[in-house]
């Protein structure tokens, strides 16, 4: 079975990764799993979380880093910092959306892929962020093993994870999204009653 780690931090974006862990979590072939530096954290929604790995007791061997935004990703923690390089030199699949790529950013992990974020001229005095070229005003970017997206993309972020992690074919990944998009009725009128 592959898994997914979401990382969390205090006040994180409950909506950002909704869409995307509960596809993942429904799956016979995916488990999710939630890992951050503290044991626990309280979404901006007032949700509070338990997670299953605190950084450092997480396994070695997992196949998805999902980065959900959150108004802490200010984080200095050696650890974190460590823990995301680790994941980058591993080769492993990571999404990032909204303050989570200002993460990125901020620590030099987006200077070889095209990306996108909130706004890139917030970065521009962020001394390890070197590649203003790369970025795209989209709402959701895939490049390489990397998936990157601002705050208002919940829906793109999980569309193009789903599609680089070759979760199912396109055309079921497109009929999925299509019904969290334009809603139940507009699915069945397309393509018929899924029930």
């Amino acid at each position: 079975m592959k898994q997914a780690l979401f990382l969390l931090l205090d006040e994180f974006a409950d909506w950002e990764g909704a869409y995307l862990s509960s596809t993942l979590n429904q799956s016979e072939f995916w488990t999710v799993k939630t890992i951050s530096v503290e044991k626990k954290v309280v979404s901006l929604g007032g949700f509070s979380v338990l997670l299953d790995y605190v950084i450092g007791s997480e396994p070695k061997d997992y196949d998805l880093l999902v980065m959900i935004g959150a108004n802490s990703w200010g984080n200095s923690s050696a650890e974190l910092l460590k823990f995301v390089e680790e994941a980058f030199n591993k080769g492993i699949v990571i999404a990032a959306i909204c303050g989570a790529v200002d993460y990125l950013a901020k620590n030099g992990f987006l200077n070889d892929h095209k990306h996108t974020g909130n706004f890139v001229d917030s970065w521009k005095n962020y001394e390890f962020y070197t590649s203003a070229d790369n970025y795209l005003k989209k709402q959701a970017v895939k490049d390489g093993q990397l998936v990157t997206a601002n705050g208002t993309a919940p829906l793109e972020f999980t569309e193009l994870v789903l599609d680089l992690i070759a979760f199912d074919t396109p055309e079921n990944i497109e009929k999925m999204m299509f019904m969290n998009r334009y809603g139940f009725y507009n699915y069945c009128e397309k393509y018929g009653n899924p029930f």
